[in-house]
Formats: structure tokens, C-alpha cells, sequence
């Protein structure tokens, strides 16, 4: 089992299959935008940008699977990616159940490095105008950020189960005598 979840880290299909789940997730999210028009908040902005990351780790890794520097990367950023998702996700959550208190508010420009202004360069993608308390969608009981949850959740944990398993097999290679 090791073996083959190990293996999976020098197969370009592996990483392109985590570019495309990431790329499904950026469509989903500017159909709700403007097929939907639902506004993106803040805190929907940084977890597009999680999702990018990801999207980016899946590119690296297929191009790149054969290289230490670039699967290191790539796991760099899938792992970063879905932590600071699934952290962002958990505080909207927070946001939206305390809504109209005045420890939980959220700005509407993003706070993106000054050399990477995403909100200036693509506006389209990365510009909040919604209200991080208000829910405008639900899906079985569930709001936006409830399910953000459960797809960074879901991100973290095979990124988890493939990265331990190649710890596991460096740990465990035989030593030459």
C-alpha cells in the first residue's frame, strides 16, 4: 500500500488530477460569481487563492515529478494551500455564525503582498465585494464555508496520506553495506 501511494508522487496523472480538482473548484466558484451572482467576500477571495495554490502545486508536480526541487514545491504548496484553506474556511464559518458582532468583520480590500496585487491585476477573480456574515447559498443545511471545510479537509488528508507514505518510504529504504 505504501508502495503504491508512493508511487503515485512520480506519476504525472496524480499531480494533474489535483491541478483539475483545483481548477473545477475556481470554475465552481466563478459560476457562483457570475452565473449565480452570488458577491465573493474577503475570506471567499483567500480561499480562491488556496484553491490556486493547489492548482499550481498540481501543475509543478506534473511537470516536474521527476525533480526533488519541484515535488518539494509542489508538496510546499498543496500542503500550505489546503492548511491555510481549511483555516480560512474554519474562521468564515466563525464570521458567519457570530455575523453582526463587532469582533468578527472582515475588510473588502484584500491584503495581498504589495509585489502580487491580485485584486489589481485580475479583478474579475480576486476582488471582494460580498459580506463575509451574510449566507447567500446553502446546500443541504450547509453554507459555502461549511463546505469549504469538508474540500480543504479533504485536500489536507490525502495531501497527509501521500506525503506520509513518502516519508515512510525514505524512513524505511534499506541502507547499502
Amino acid at each position: 500500500m505504501i508502495k503504491n501511494l508512493n508511487s503515485m508522487i512520480f506519476n504525472p496523472l496524480s499531480w494533474w488530477l489535483l491541478a483539475l480538482s483545483a481548477l473545477c473548484f475556481e470554475f465552481t466558484a466563478l459560476y457562483f460569481q457570475y452565473g449565480m451572482k452570488l458577491e465573493p467576500c474577503i475570506m471567499c477571495i483567500y480561499q480562491r487563492v488556496a484553491i490556486s495554490a493547489m492548482l499550481f502545486a498540481g501543475i509543478i508536480g506534473a511537470l516536474g515529478n521527476k525533480f526533488f526541487i519541484t515535488r518539494v514545491t509542489a508538496f510546499g504548496l498543496w500542503g500550505y494551500g489546503s492548511y491555510r484553506g481549511l483555516e480560512l474556511a474554519l474562521e468564515h464559518v466563525e464570521m458567519q455564525a457570530n455575523a453582526g458582532s463587532l469582533f468578527y468583520t472582515c475588510d473588502y480590500i484584500p491584503n495581498f503582498p504589495s509585489w502580487l496585487p491580485l485584486h489589481e491585476w485580475i479583478p474579475g477573480i480576486f476582488e471582494a465585494t460580498g459580506d463575509c456574515g451574510e449566507i447567500a447559498w446553502s446546500f443541504l443545511g450547509y453554507s459555502m464555508p461549511q463546505w469549504m471545510i469538508v474540500v480543504f479537509g479533504a485536500y489536507l488528508l490525502v495531501f497527509a496520506i501521500i506525503f506520509s507514505s513518502r516519508i515512510i518510504s525514505l524512513i524505511s529504504k534499506p541502507t547499502p553495506k
